[in-house]
């Protein structure tokens, strides 16, 4: 009888052990359902979204204020489109900015939502008129070189023409 109930009970401990490991991944990969009675939706456009990703948190002032629900290409003007899911309690005004920052140097990328000062807030499907694209970390190195190269092709040039007769 001892037997059964160390059993059932190493049964129960393994159990709970489970379900919390499986509520910590899905916590850790933000997969956990949220409501969609509180939330309401708004549109960015932005030439360049890095490694931004759907599920990518919105942020303002540093705080969790709603998610990216979706990233689609604008075929007609070539730009990319992210729908934000935002938590009804945050209400932006209608110059609020837009901005792809990363966390750290080279972590993951969020948007960063700057509120405005007009008076009157986006309502729901509205878009953000003020965005800022990503900074790819590729191109800012591609660019320095390009110019040092340049800056290095130069000098040679004045060096090669003051030893000339």
């Amino acid at each position: 009888m001892k037997r059964s109930i160390i059993d059932l009970w190493v049964g129960i401990f393994v159990a709970i052990g489970i379900i919390s490991i499986t509520f910590l991944a899905l916590k850790v990969a933000n997969l956990t359902p949220q409501s969609d009675s509180n939330t309401y939706s708004l549109i960015a456009e932005f030439d360049n979204i890095g490694g931004l990703k759907v599920k990518a948190p919105v942020k303002s002032s540093g705080v969790l204020v709603g998610r990216v629900s979706n990233i689609q290409l604008d075929t007609k003007r070539y730009v990319a489109r992210v729908t934000l899911t935002l938590n009804s309690q945050y209400q932006f005004s209608r110059d609020a900015s837009a901005e792809i920052l990363t966390a750290g140097l080279l972590g993951e990328q969020y948007i960063g939502l700057a509120q405005g000062g007009d008076e009157t807030n986006l309502k729901s499907g509205e878009r953000i008129q003020l965005t800022s694209s990503a900074l790819v970390l590729e191109q800012l190195i591609g660019k320095f070189m390009t110019s040092f190269a340049e800056g290095n092709a130069k000098s040679g040039d004045a060096a090669t023409a003051k030893t000339a007769p």
